[in-house]
C-alpha cells in the first residue's frame, strides 16, 4: 500500500498547472469578434497585420503626408533668422501639423469616404476592399505631387530595384507603381522640393548676413560677430514682409 502524501504541496505544482500562452490562440480568439475574418488563421494573422499597420500610423502621417516638406522649410527658416532654438520646435511641429491638415483634409475625405465608412457601416466587410478603399486617394495624392515637381527619378529607382524595367517610361502607368516604390519616391521628392524652397528661403538673409560683415570689416569692427548685428535687421525685415503668412501661404499653395 502506497502511504498517502501529507505535507504542503510542492511550490512548482501551481505554475505546472498554468499552461503557456498560445499568441495563435490569441490572435484566433480576437479574430473571432471582428468581422469579416471569419475566426480563421487567416483572419487571426489580419488581426495581427492590422495591429502592425496601426502602430505605424505615426510614421505614415510623417511620410506619405506633406509634413515632411512642411517641417523641414520651416526649420530651415528658423536656421535662416538665426535665433537658435526660437521659435520652439514643438511650435514648428505644430505648425507644420496644422498646415498639414488643412492640405490633407480633402485627400483624407475622400479616404474615409471611399474606405472607412463602408467598412464601419457593414457595406464592405473584407480588409482588402476597405485597404484598396483608404489607399487609392493617397496614392493619387503622393503620384500628384511626383507629376507636379517631375521627380520621377527617384520612382525609376525604386522600380529597378524591384525588378521593373524602366528602360521606357512611356509604357509605365500608375498601376506599375506599388505601394512599397511610391512611399520611399514620394519622401526622396518631398525632401528635394523642401531644400530647394529652403535654399531660396536662405538667400535673403544670408545677403543680409554678407552685408553686416563687409560693413563691420571696413569700420574696423572685426572682433564684433556679425551675426549678433545681423539679427535684428533679419528680424525687422522679416516682420515687415509679413514672413511667416508668406512661408505657410506658399507650402501651402505648392500642393495646389
Amino acid at each position: 500500500m502506497t502511504p498517502a502524501t501529507t505535507g504542503p504541496v510542492p511550490a512548482e505544482a501551481p505554475f505546472a498547472a498554468l499552461e503557456p500562452m498560445n499568441p495563435i490562440s490569441v490572435l484566433d480568439q480576437a479574430a473571432r469578434v471582428l468581422p469579416g475574418t471569419e475566426g480563421s488563421l487567416g483572419g487571426a494573422l489580419e488581426v495581427l497585420v492590422l495591429l502592425t499597420v496601426l502602430s505605424l500610423v505615426p510614421s505614415i502621417v510623417i511620410l506619405c503626408t506633406c509634413f515632411t516638406r512642411m517641417v523641414i522649410v520651416l526649420a530651415l527658416l528658423r536656421q535662416a533668422l538665426g535665433t537658435q532654438s526660437l521659435p520652439p520646435s514643438q511650435v514648428i511641429t505644430g505648425l507644420a501639423l496644422l498646415l498639414t491638415a488643412a492640405v490633407m483634409a480633402p485627400t483624407v475625405d475622400r479616404m474615409y469616404e471611399e474606405g472607412l465608412r463602408p467598412y464601419m457601416e457593414g457595406e464592405v466587410s473584407s480588409y482588402e476592399e476597405t485597404w484598396d478603399g483608404v489607399k487609392q486617394p493617397l496614392r493619387e495624392f503622393m503620384l500628384g505631387q511626383i507629376e507636379a515637381t517631375g521627380n520621377w527619378s527617384g520612382v525609376y529607382m525604386m522600380l529597378n530595384y524591384r525588378g521593373i524595367d524602366t528602360s521606357d517610361p512611356s509604357e509605365l502607368t500608375y498601376d506599375d507603381v506599388d505601394m512599397l516604390s511610391l512611399v520611399p519616391a514620394y519622401v526622396l521628392s518631398e525632401l528635394k522640393v523642401a531644400f530647394l524652397m529652403g535654399f531660396r528661403i536662405y538667400l535673403p538673409f544670408l545677403v543680409i548676413d554678407l552685408v553686416v560683415a563687409a560693413v563691420l570689416m571696413s569700420m574696423g569692427m572685426m572682433m564684433v560677430p556679425p551675426a549678433i548685428v545681423s539679427l535684428p535687421f533679419k528680424l525687422a525685415f522679416f516682420v515687415i514682409a509679413d514672413g511667416w503668412s508668406l512661408i505657410a501661404g506658399s507650402l501651402v499653395r505648392s500642393y495646389f
